[in-house]
């Protein structure tokens, strides 16, 4: 059963996140739309909802042919090729311009260029340099020298390596970044396990979990470069901070931070950490502030390596539902209620 007054906000917000869940038809134009529909906003009596396009037809209306509700919306056909953008990236490792990527895909270059880092958070050129460098570090450990490894991941010569700024060497990273090493505790908490780990920098992995074996599988993997020691008791003092955080929001435990990332997740990331104890905002208000896209900044948010000292549990689906949360949606309520208890109790 469709709520008409949900329904309704969505079609004033013109909110994408609702389209394929109802289409909304307007009886002065015999026409029905997709939420999102760009057209101008019709008068609350003349609309009528109905949950799918058949429906919708089956009443009289025809379909929209600026938002085309019958099939994919606009903003899913982008989605579709972008994603055969990154396809075609992929097929040719030594690079394609923008102007010839754009003529393969059928947009224009200034088209794409926005579409793609809308729903990336990188140009085509930096994402493709990105995959170039995450198939390098794939060769490294098994080709016979760093001048074959480059060249199978689709470089013309060594030089670029070494303009990189992640602290490691080609040779280092051919050799899983020997010569790093972090430092890592696994403690009870209130949420189950959390492990912590840190660098010379500060705290690089904040992971909760259910034992300590996946919590130290799960660092290997983020971490395999590096050598990981245990060291419960240099440690403790900051594993007293992050449970009182835990503990009490209100209380943060400021660490130094060590955020690993790209460009576009650490910006995302930044902007996590200054949604205050308390509050919570949607993915398409981090979107829209960041001039990105809400699924780019979801993908962001799966990645954060830091939970808690970097909050991406404050983000919400714009219906006001928990959405995704890696370490799973029990523990995102539960740090949710605890900061809005200790907000409500606040002087």
């Amino acid at each position: 059963m469709l709520d008409s007054e949900h329904c309704w906000q969505a079609l004033c917000t013109r909110d994408a996140a609702f389209d394929g869940r109802f289409v909304f038809a307007v009886r002065s134009t015999g026409i029905y739309c997709r939420p999102s529909c760009p057209a101008r906003r019709p008068l609350r009596h003349n609309v009528s909802f109905y949950p799918d396009a058949a429906s919708a037809e089956a009443a009289g209306f025809r379909p929209c042919r600026r938002c085309w509700p019958q099939g994919l919306s606009p903003a899913e056909q982008l989605d579709q090729l972008v994603t055969a953008a990154c396809r075609l990236l992929d097929q040719h490792p030594q690079g394609l311009s923008l102007e010839q990527l754009a003529a393969r895909i059928g947009l224009s270059a200034s088209h794409l260029a926005r579409a793609f880092k809308a729903r990336t958070g990188l140009t085509p050129k930096a994402w493709s340099q990105g995959r170039r460098r995450a198939r390098l570090d794939a060769e490294l450990g098994q080709a016979d020298s760093v001048l074959q490894a480059a060249q199978q991941a689709g470089y013309a010569d060594t030089r670029a390596l070494y303009q990189g700024n992640d602290g490691l060497s080609p040779a280092q990273r051919r050799q899983r970044g020997a010569g790093e090493i972090l430092r890592y505790t696994i403690a009870p908490c209130p949420l189950g396990l959390l492990l912590l780990a840190t660098s010379e920098k500060g705290a690089c992995a904040l992971l909760f979990g259910n034992s300590a074996s996946d919590l130290e599988s799960e660092l290997r993997q983020r971490f395999a470069a590096a050598q990981l020691q245990r060291d419960d008791q240099a440690l403790s003092g900051w594993l007293e901070r992050v449970i009182t955080q835990l503990e009490e929001p209100r209380r943060a435990a400021r660490l130094p931070l060590d955020i690993r990332g790209t460009a576009y997740q650490q910006r995302v990331w930044q902007a996590l950490q200054q949604i205050p104890s308390g509050q919570t905002r949607s993915y398409a208000e981090l979107a829209q502030a960041l001039d990105s896209h809400p699924r780019a900044v979801a993908r962001a948010c799966a990645s954060n390596p830091l939970g808690l000292l970097v909050p991406c549990h404050r983000v919400l689906a714009s219906g006001g539902g928990l959405s995704g949360y890696r370490w799973g949606l029990e523990r995102k309520a539960a740090l949710l209620q605890r900061e809005r208890e200790q907000d409500e109790t606040a002087p």
